[in-house]
């Protein structure tokens, strides 16, 4: 059961897709305080809370404050508040259990037992929201409801499933066919390679550097005949310059951000000063959603959008106001308080808060101040290239990720976990943050793998990957300036190239599962405590995750680990793979087990009366045989199995599971066989493992 409450005059945020009647009856479970958004609710010891998307620490978020508030954080230590997304979703998981979604665009803070260990208290500054109360039986039917109330999740192209490279740095056409050699000579996978902000022509979005990249359509053309895709950036911010169309189209139509005074607002990214498109206007969203024709005519079909918190390095006012500081010391004695002061007013010139009070959004004629809608603006530039590039082509799925996002934003894009760094503790961050970010509708997603900023090292970088063989979105992804990471950079390079063939492997099943849940409003990451409620055990364990139907994911996140302790809440089939990708079983009991696993094995679990479907090894999804698979298992007292098995062209936008094939397979005279026939797919070999006692 949903229930909607309002309270004042909502915005229209369009996060939901359900009409549904505001509720007349008080709010249940919270005590309001105030005209503001101000609830409190009292917890229990052992509730769990969860949710909140695309944020800090763990997968439970009780003990700390979280601050819904898309924010340009490239530092992700402990102690932050906010991140890139703004998912103002929780479920509350206790004597009572239900989830809470406030549909609010300004900034909301929750205080998880952050104050009080024993008190929820989530506050603002707007009179104007939504809240919606989801109630069912159990954690799993609360995300299903949950997420018929906010519509169907986008669903990439398969080959957004394959392995993808990406620096800030690659700045000319023959690095791109280096890197593609490099890749294609060790024989390691890859899929596309992405294109930062050196592209393009002095950092103007839809543009290409002609004198770097001369041949763009012909270089794009070339690498797509061997299999890889190019994947270019476009930001928010559209540079000031005279003669550059799309600044000028945007001035004369009025499509951009005004200031106090109307005119189009100035701050300043990449290339210096910019104006922002105003994503909120539907006119302006349609103009800027179909400049991306500029480089689908060139032959691209894939964008990932940056930039759009909106980031801002400085804005003129700001810059003012630190000049002005600067000024008044230059002649002082400065000391401890104008040493700090003056670190401060630089700090303070990018990302200032007080800028997003500076600039203002026409909504239906009324002029709006940022700061209220702030949450709204990645989520509306990626709806805004989701509704162009269907204009442009709408029987085809394009990739289409962000970097800010807000709910709603999930039926058009996906969204990476931003500018991480090269540390163990952000690759156990991916690990939390995955199934936060499915219960809120963001099932595309996944982390830089090896790390952003910082420099990476080889055993970061292989244990990075052994999760990131899970993530439906595997891209390499590093900072100018940093230790370069592509894998051809080490000194060992077989093994890459087994464990990405290995993911093509995967491929097949990974796809499956996650159009499954998208279609039936499930998680394709879950907690173990999702299927297993009435384990008290598994309500504590956030470093191993169910991957859809069939499998657990219990990766190794520690520097010079030789293993790791697993929990078990059932018995399941091990499968480990060692440095060759070859594979031992052994059935595990339920129960505490420290597996021993050297740094280039890893281990996959496959639950109780289940299969997996492997594909035959691949470098790309062009060469990916979804029609011939192994089978591995476990049957525990049954002798028939079987897996509802979906695939499709990969690219068309019609997605429909009545297309989906029923796998079974039988023991007859102790030989597990395929035992209905599917003219699609061909079983290559079976390999069950049974439980000692039938």
């Amino acid at each position: 059961m949903i229930r909607r409450y309002d309270f004042g005059i909502p915005f229209p945020t369009e996060a939901v897709v359900l009409d549904l009647t505001p509720n007349p009856e008080p709010l249940p479970h919270f005590t309001k305080k105030g005209t503001k958004l101000n609830f409190f609710l009292k917890l229990e010891r052992d509730t769990v809370v969860y949710g909140l998307g695309e944020s800090n620490r763990g997968l439970n978020k009780r003990g700390y404050l979280y601050e819904s508030f898309c924010s340009d954080t490239s530092t992700h230590t402990p102690d932050i508040f906010s991140m890139y997304g703004a998912h103002n979703f929780l479920l509350i998981s206790g004597k009572n259990t239900f989830g809470v979604f406030i549909d609010c665009p300004e900034k909301i803070t929750f205080d998880i037992g952050y104050s009080d260990y024993d008190d929820l208290k989530i506050s603002g500054e707007s009179t104007d929201y939504t809240i919606y109360i989801i109630e069912e039986d159990n954690l799993r039917s609360i995300i299903r409801s949950f997420r018929t109330l906010i519509g169907e999740s986008y669903i990439p192209p398969k080959w957004g499933f394959g392995y993808q490279q990406s620096r800030w740095g690659y700045s000319k056409e023959s690095e791109f066919y280096d890197i593609a050699d490099q890749y294609q000579n060790l024989d390691i996978p890859l899929e596309s390679i992405y294109m930062d902000i050196d592209y393009m022509e002095a950092y103007k979005d839809f543009t290409v550097d002609p004198s770097r990249f001369p041949n763009f359509k012909t270089m794009v053309s070339d690498l797509r005949s061997r299999g890889i895709r190019l994947v270019p950036i476009i930001d928010a911010g559209v540079k000031i310059e005279e003669g550059y169309s799309v600044y000028e189209e945007g001035v004369e139509h009025g499509y951009f951000c005004e200031d106090e005074t109307g005119k189009p607002f100035v701050a300043a990214v990449w290339p210096g000063r910019v104006h922002f498109p105003d994503f909120i206007n539907p006119a302006a969203r349609k103009w800027f959603g179909e400049k991306y024709k500029i480089l689908t005519d060139c032959g691209i079909d894939g964008f990932w959008n940056d930039m759009n918190e909106p980031a801002i390095f400085y804005s003129e006012e700001g810059l003012e106001e630190t000049f002005s500081y600067l000024d008044s010391i230059r002649d002082t004695n400065i000391g401890i308080k104008e040493s700090f002061g003056m670190r401060e007013a630089i700090e303070n010139l990018s990302n200032n808060p007080k800028d997003y009070d500076r600039f203002y959004h026409n909504h239906n004629g009324e002029r709006i101040v940022h700061r209220k809608l702030h949450n709204l603006y990645g989520y509306m530039m990626t709806r805004a290239a989701s509704e162009g590039l269907h204009s442009i082509q709408e029987d085809k799925r394009f990739l289409l990720f962000s970097r800010a996002s807000y709910i709603g934003m999930h039926r058009y894009g996906g969204i990476w976990t931003g500018d991480n760094s090269s540390w163990w503790e952000h690759l156990l961050l991916n690990i939390k943050m995955m199934p936060s970010l499915n219960m809120c509708g963001f099932l595309y997603s996944g982390a830089d793998l090896g790390g952003f900023g910082c420099d990476t090292t080889y055993d970061l970088m292989i244990r990075w990957l052994q999760f990131g063989l899970f993530t439906p979105l595997m891209r390499n992804h590093s900072a100018i300036s940093t230790r370069e990471q592509e894998l051809y950079q080490f000194s060992s390079t077989g093994y890459f190239s087994k464990l990405l063939k290995f993911r093509y492997r995967l491929l097949p099943y990974l796809y499956s599962e996650f159009i499954k849940a998208v279609k039936c409003h499930e998680m394709f990451f879950l907690p173990l405590s999702f299927e297993y409620e009435h384990d008290s055990l598994s309500r504590s364990v956030e470093d191993q995750l169910l991957i859809g139907e069939s499998l657990m994911s219990a990766p190794v996140y520690t520097q010079n680990a030789a293993g790791r302790y697993v929990y078990l809440p059932e018995s399941m089939l091990m499968v480990k793979f060692d440095s060759r990708l070859e594979r031992t079983c052994e059935i595990l009991e339920k129960g505490h087990h420290f597996i021993d696993l050297s740094l280039e094995e890893f281990v996959l679990f496959i639950k109780r009366n289940k299969f997996l479907m492997l594909a035959p090894e691949a470098n790309n999804t062009d060469s990916l045989d979804c029609t011939s698979f192994e089978i591995i298992g476990y049957s525990d007292k049954t002798d028939v199995l079987s897996y509802d098995f979906y695939d499709d062209d990969g690219i068309s936008s019609k997605v429909d599971l009545s297309s989906m094939l029923q796998v079974q397979i039988s023991k007859k005279d102790s030989v597990w066989k395929l035992s209905n026939q599917i003219p699609q797919i061909k079983i290559t070999k079976i390999d069950i493992m049974e439980a000692s006692v039938y």
